[in-house]
């Protein structure tokens, strides 16, 4: 199944968003994997700063891995660059897919 979200960056944080998922931790990725979650994509509206995530889902979603303490020191390492809720999971919207062509 393929889902997607949106997030929100602070502004003028589009660079040290980029420069952390360019080095994503490779425990973090192999979780994902491990979870079911592929073909993962963030594009960005710099206009608005919004953040709109793709992914293609076989098990869980990215966001439903937030018991998992890698998952939780993700979260609080993006915390100071984009809107989060409380427990610094990242304010998520889910996307209605309107469209799809193959």
């Amino acid at each position: 199944m393929k889902t997607a979200f949106k997030m929100k960056l602070f502004p003028g944080m589009k660079e040290a968003y980029k420069k952390r998922h360019d080095e994503i931790w490779p425990e973090l990725a192999a979780l994902l994997k491990e979870n079911g979650v592929s073909d993962y994509t963030i594009f960005l509206d710099q206009e608005t700063d919004s953040l709109f995530a793709v992914q293609q889902q076989s098990g869980t979603s990215s966001q439903d891995l937030g018991t998992t303490e890698i998952v939780q020191k993700w979260w609080a390492y993006m915390a100071d660059i984009m809107e989060t809720n409380p427990d610094n999971s990242p304010v998520t919207t889910p996307l209605v897919k309107v469209f799809h062509m193959d």
